[in-house]
């Protein structure tokens, strides 16, 4: 009884208790970080040098395209090789394109193709990192507790979402190179700890006639319209809502609170999702998750127009924050599908897809908001994406009834076999 409570008890003993998941969860916890000091130096650097939306949106594109086209190779990668060492190995990468753009920012020689360049790099490294990482977690904790270690997860990745905008925009103002040093360092760490995880090898599952072609997992989400659902549904409402490639733009011309401030901005979504993730730790979400998954994009389109409009930064800052809220809920959802309802078999490959729908609706949907702010105007296109976030909810509660009507996560898990 002691020993229950405490893995049900929210503390470092649930750490101790999965010393593999703790290694795992400060590896996930040092390359976020770096990911996102990363960007907020990149975007900075960019609109500093071209002072053009459009470039802006060309970084989303940059990090975009490397993940679209290696999906299908980075899943079979994860699913036929050592996890740890190919998230590892591409941690490590990630590291040495970050020290390149440090090295380049402090002798004066990057240019914008010379960045975009750097970004497609480290997004190349990061399509291959998101599958294997995905896939590993649930083998580091016993399957119970899989949900528990999502809400970790997610805690993490939100803390570093939170602080990691708000050091690189602190350090960009002792210049570029700083951020991209300490990222870089963040980076390389997360690659070490990871190779540092330890545990039993698995034995070979048998899989089942099909599982182990590249194109697997897309064979195994069409054939479950809930999962297909969900993480479609997030696609299509972050592509067209998301307004964070303009951030640079309402932090320096609109609301004008410079780099710090722009820190501040990107940081404000993570500390909305980062409270979303403590209460749904403490209260689960429970009946209805259908229900609550399409409430939460409406809201996440609502809180989008509000940003859109504002021109007060603390009336910016609470619509920010609920956008992330509301994110957060859909990330649960949608992580607890995935990893619940997959053979551990075909983990990489499924994981490679939802991570190319997230990567879509993340970086294709700022290189959306940079052509559409191009074309009609900042504030004009983030009102629109927030419109059209909700028209997206609405069809999808037509197009996949199953998701509306989906009631309650767990108990789910699939084995290979």
């Amino acid at each position: 009884m002691p020993n229950t409570e405490s893995q049900d008890r929210p503390g470092r003993s649930f750490l101790r208790e999965h010393p593999g998941f703790g290694l795992f969860w400060y590896a996930r916890g040092a390359s976020a970080l770096a990911f996102q000091i990363q960007g907020v130096a990149v975007g900075w650097q960019i609109y500093a040098l071209t002072r053009s939306t459009f470039e802006l949106g060309m970084v989303g594109l940059a990090q975009f395209l490397p993940m679209m086209l290696l999906t299908l190779v980075t899943g079979h990668v994860a699913d036929r090789h050592d996890r740890r060492l190919v998230s590892a190995v591409a941690m490590a990468a990630q590291g040495v394109v970050m020290a390149v753009l440090a090295v380049g920012s402090r002798a004066g020689w990057l240019t914008p193709a010379t960045l975009f360049a750097s970004v497609a790099l480290s997004g190349a490294a990061r399509a291959f990192e998101r599958p294997a990482s995905q896939a590993l977690m649930p083998n580091l904790v016993p399957a119970a507790l899989v949900p528990k270690a999502i809400a970790w997860g997610s805690a993490i990745f939100q803390t570093a979402s939170i602080v990691g905008p708000a050091v690189g925009g602190l350090l960009y103002a002792a210049g570029a190179a700083v951020p991209y040093a300490l990222a870089g360092l963040l980076a390389l760490a997360g690659a070490g700890l990871t190779a540092a995880i330890r545990m039993a090898p698995a034995p070979p599952a048998r899989k089942r006639a099909g599982s182990d072609t590249v194109f697997s997992g897309l064979h195994y989400i069409r054939g479950q319209p809930v999962i297909l659902g969900s993480i479609s549904l997030d696609l299509f409402a972050v592509l067209l809502g998301g307004a964070t490639a303009l951030l640079p733009v309402y932090a320096r011309d609109i609301l004008r609170m410079g780099s710090v401030g722009l820190g501040l901005l990107r940081a404000a979504p993570s500390i909305g999702s980062l409270a979303m993730s403590a209460l749904l730790m403490r209260r689960p979400l429970g009946g209805k998750a259908g229900p609550k998954m399409f409430a939460a994009v409406f809201a996440f389109g609502a809180a989008t127009i509000v940003f859109g409009v504002s021109r007060s930064p603390l009336l910016s800052f609470a619509a920010l924050m609920a956008l992330g809220a509301a994110d957060i809920v859909s990330v649960v959802i949608r992580s607890s599908l995935v990893q619940l309802r997959t053979p551990d078999a075909m983990r990489g490959k499924v994981s490679a897809v939802n991570a190319l729908f997230i990567g879509t609706s993340n970086q294709l949907g700022e290189f959306e908001s940079g052509i559409t702010a191009a074309w009609l105007g900042t504030v004009p296109a983030t009102v629109l994406g927030g419109v059209g976030t909700i028209m997206v909810g609405a069809i999808w509660m037509r197009l996949f009834p199953q998701l509306l009507a989906y009631d309650r996560l767990g108990g789910e898990i699939r084995k290979a076999g």
